[in-house]
């Protein structure tokens, strides 16, 4: 099964913005239950960084709400991807403002 972009959750979001929020609610659980039956026994975390919360969500997800510092390493990719479109207004000079942080984080997810 594949998560991230997959085509079950997308054509809910689809139904949502047409306004078919019975359709949307039956796709969403349709993913979610597949999600649930293939995911019992295997590990889906596509985070790489090796850490105790590593396949949870529920307090991995906590932990960063409430430091409010930075996102969990699994949603950077899909906030980067925001981000980059929105950068591309400005021809992507924002690129020449950002300085890594003094903590090495990005060169193990390159």
């Amino acid at each position: 099964m594949i998560i991230e972009g997959n085509t079950k959750e997308i054509e809910a979001m689809e139904q949502f913005h047409k306004g078919n929020r019975q359709e949307g609610l039956r796709l969403q659980e349709e993913f979610a239950a597949a999600f649930r039956e293939e995911y019992k026994e295997k590990d889906h975390c596509p985070c790489k960084k090796a850490c105790r919360y590593h396949g949870n969500c529920k307090e991995c997800v906590a932990i960063h709400r409430a430091h409010q510092e930075h996102v969990p390493n699994c949603m950077r990719p899909i906030i980067n991807t925001k981000i980059k479109i929105l950068s591309e207004l400005t021809e992507h000079t924002i690129a020449n403002e950002i300085k890594a942080p003094h903590e090495i984080l990005r060169k193990e997810f390159q």
